[in-house]
């Protein structure tokens, strides 16, 4: 069913002491794609300075923007309206064979390795293929999924932003960032070009409308089986329309919702907060 999600990330920085300047990379505007589309999205920051846009090498939208002045503490607000569509059919599963051969002869190729986020022991790999063997490329993501979510638990605050996938594995617990890590490494392992996703997940499928609810940024997968394929392993489930896509990238790097640097005393991490109201 179709619906459409007001949502709004603030994210608020409060400096030890006044930064002298800042310099800031926001990644928070939904795409329009198919089953998705941005009605209205705009960023605003305070204090109040001029912001620009450009589509970065993945395709995502990032604002920029600069505070040349001392500022106590920073507040970005990104608010968008979505409409979101469910997923069409799966397409026919392609030979293994054929995912090689398109994945050496274009740019999937970007999605086939390992980075320093998705770098991940042999023996990781061994238990992957194994999972995978035998299946085509859509139950192999799922299985492959499956092993990891079996292994490492959905536990807020268990990782930091720099734990790695092979770190994860090993604690046995982690967030959607480190779930996902791991499922694409696991995937790139396997032979399937794979993707990770950034963006929102409301937490209630059947969300009365109009009433705010609290939620996070979230993070899923993107497959390529003859196109690419959604799919959220931290809750074994389909990328539908509760699912609202902001940018993909090899890995989180590529699509850091927030990133800058500042002149000024280290402070502590950001608070940030996710509303959600479906309005239809």
């Amino acid at each position: 069913m179709t619906r459409r999600l007001r949502i709004k990330h603030i994210t608020h920085v409060a400096y030890a002491q006044a930064a002298v300047s800042s310099h800031n990379e926001v990644r928070m505007t939904p795409l329009t794609l198919p089953g998705q589309t941005t009605l209205d999205s705009r960023v605003t920051v305070t204090p109040a300075t001029a912001t620009w846009s450009y589509w970065d090498y993945w395709g995502t939208q990032v604002t920029g923007f600069d505070l040349m002045d001392p500022h106590a503490d920073l507040t970005i607000t990104a608010s968008s309206l979505v409409e979101t569509s469910p997923p069409e059919p799966l397409p026919t599963a392609p030979g293994w064979a054929e995912v090689a051969e398109h994945t050496t002869r274009s740019r999937l190729l970007e999605f086939a390795g390992p980075t320093v986020r998705t770098t991940v022991p042999p023996k990781l790999l061994k238990k992957a293929r194994k999972a995978a063997a035998g299946l085509d490329p859509h139950a192999a993501a799922v299985a492959v999924s499956a092993l990891v979510a079996d292994r490492v638990s959905y536990l807020p605050g268990a990782t930091s932003v720099n734990t790695s996938a092979a770190e994860a594995w090993e604690q046995g617990a982690g967030v959607c960032q480190d779930i996902t890590h791991l499922t694409v490494a696991l995937l790139r392992g396997v032979g399937l070009p794979t993707r990770y996703v950034s963006g929102y997940l409301h937490p209630e499928r059947d969300a009365e409308l109009h009433r705010p609810v609290a939620g996070e940024s979230h993070a899923w997968i993107e497959y390529w089986a003859g196109d690419w394929c959604g799919y959220d392993p931290t809750n074994r489930t389909r990328a539908d329309e509760t699912h609202v896509v902001v940018g993909r990238g090899r890995d989180y790097d590529d699509v850091t919702p927030h990133k800058g640097i500042y002149r000024g005393v280290p402070g502590g991490p950001p608070e940030v907060t996710v509303e959600f109201t479906r309005v239809a």
